[in-house]
C-alpha cells in the first residue's frame, strides 16, 4: 500500500531500499517558511540496524502488506515463545528477539496479534492494556490517597511498575502495554 509520508506513524512497517523497516520514531517538522518534513528513526527488521531518514511531506512510502492473525500464547521453551493460531490451531515459535518485552505483559492463553510478511512471522502486537496480579509490594497504607507518591510493585509476569500506595499484594491491576505503567485497579 502506498501512503504519503504525512501518514507515517510509530510502529508502522515500511518498505525502504528493498528492505523492511519498523518506524521507531516519527516527528513532523514544519520550520517557518520551509516545506514540512517528516523525520524518522527506523530499525531494519532483518539486520536490526538503525537508520534515520527525512522525508518530504509529499513523498510516497510503501507500507508493508502484512497479514495479521490472532494467536494465543501457549508457553516458553528457552528463548522460543510458542503461539497457536486460534482458527487453524497451527503453532508458531518466535525467538525472544522478535517477541521483545511482550512476555512481561502476557500470561499463558492470552490472545495477541502476530503480523506475518510473506508467510513469516514479523512482529507481535499486544493489546492496549492487560490485567496482572501484584505479587510483591510494600503494605498498603490506610491513609493513602491517589495523589500520594507511588511505590514499586512486582507483577506475576516479573514486570516492575510503580503503583499508588493503596495497592496491596494479591490485587489485580490494569497496566498500559505501550508505556509499561499502572492505569487502574481492575474491577
Amino acid at each position: 500500500m502506498r501512503i504519503k509520508a504525512t501518514q507515517l506513524r510509530k510502529g508502522m512497517i515500511v518498505e525502504y531500499n528493498n528492505d523492511l523497516y519498523q518506524l521507531t520514531e516519527v516527528l513532523h517538522i514544519t520550520p517557518g517558511n520551509w516545506r514540512a518534513m517528516i523525520q524518522t528513526k527506523m530499525k531494519n527488521i532483518r539486520s536490526g540496524t538503525n537508520a534515520e531518514k527525512r522525508f518530504r511531506s509529499d513523498d510516497i512510502i510503501v507500507k508493508a502488506s502484512l497479514e495479521t492473525r490472532e494467536m494465543e500464547y501457549l508457553y516458553q521453551d528457552g528463548e522460543l515463545y510458542t503461539y497457536m493460531d486460534v482458527e487453524t490451531y497451527d503453532q508458531v515459535s518466535l525467538h525472544a528477539d522478535l517477541v521483545g518485552d511482550a512476555p512481561l505483559y502476557i500470561l499463558a492463553n492470552t490472545k495477541v496479534l502476530i503480523n506475518f510478511y510473506q508467510g513469516k512471522p514479523l512482529s507481535l502486537d499486544l493489546p492496549g492494556s492487560v490485567e496482572l496480579k501484584v505479587i510483591e509490594t510494600d503494605p498498603a497504607l490506610k491513609t493513602a490517597t491517589v495523589t500520594s507518591s507511588y511505590k514499586p510493585a512486582v507483577l506475576e509476569t516479573g514486570l516492575k511498575v510503580q503503583v499508588p500506595p493503596f495497592i496491596s499484594e494479591g490485587e489485580i491491576i490494569r497496566v498500559d502495554t505501550t508505556e509499561g505503567t499502572y492505569l487502574e485497579r481492575a474491577k
